[in-house]
């Protein structure tokens, strides 16, 4: 739940971030349910697909040696860090030999990755991490370490809700791979142009909020993995 504004890490007691969390503090009720409903259906859903994942978990370790999860560490609510959890979809390591981010093209990535990561299927560990409240259904994606220090004061509002599975930011940039892919430096174009965008999106989220557009981003999500052009 949101913490009191003087109890918020330093960092976040700022002018740019008062104003958003002025709106949340006006919907404790709403981010209550926000709650209850992430742990109720993350339950739900890990029950169901508990045996679906098992099997994606033996042909991740056939396809490719290393680990079933990708266990990089990100960052969520009050700039807290976490080791979120994601089924492997490049070579072991994968993190040690290249950028935090992912081109199109990637070469680290594996035969059941490629798969996988076309239809977001990777994320289903991320259930782990919305029951445990490192993470929610919706909210802005968490970020990796280098990235959260190189934000603006106002991105830190951001990091007044959990980390999410997806957005409208993951939404509209879902193909966020295949931008970069011409780039020549990957995190500096991340930086300077893909983020910007992306926290337009995240922030205005936030403005915005409302218990009822967390469902209706979740169901924008799913056609968006069908197929359907948001941009």
């Amino acid at each position: 739940m949101l913490k009191k504004w003087n109890e918020l890490p330093e960092f976040m007691r700022t002018k740019e971030v008062l104003p958003y969390y002025r709106v949340l503090n006006r919907k404790r009720g709403q981010l209550l349910a926000k709650r209850i409903f992430d742990i109720v259906v993350g339950l739900i859903l890990l029950i169901i697909l508990a045996i679906p994942m098992i099997i994606i978990a033996i042909l991740i370790k056939l396809d490719s040696k290393g680990p079933v999860f990708y266990r990089q560490e990100r960052v969520t609510t009050y700039g807290r860090h976490f080791r979120i959890h994601k089924f492997r979809t490049m070579v072991n390591n994968a993190d040690k030999i290249g950028t935090a981010v992912t081109v199109g093209n990637d070469s680290r990535i594996t035969k059941i990755g490629s798969k996988l990561r076309g239809h977001r299927i990777d994320e289903l560990p991320q259930l782990i991490d919305v029951i445990k409240g490192d993470m929610s259904f919706v909210g802005t994606r968490p970020e990796a370490v280098k990235y959260v220090d190189k934000y603006s004061p106002v991105y830190n509002a951001t990091l007044l809700m959990p980390a999410g599975i997806t957005s409208e930011a993951s939404i509209r940039y879902k193909d966020e791979d295949r931008l970069l892919d011409a780039a020549d430096d990957v995190d500096k174009v991340y930086i300077e142009k893909v983020l910007p965008e992306k926290m337009k999106w995240n922030l205005d989220s936030i403005r915005r909020y409302s218990f009822i557009r967390d469902i209706v981003t979740m169901l924008r999500t799913v056609l968006a993995v069908l197929g359907k052009d948001y941009n």
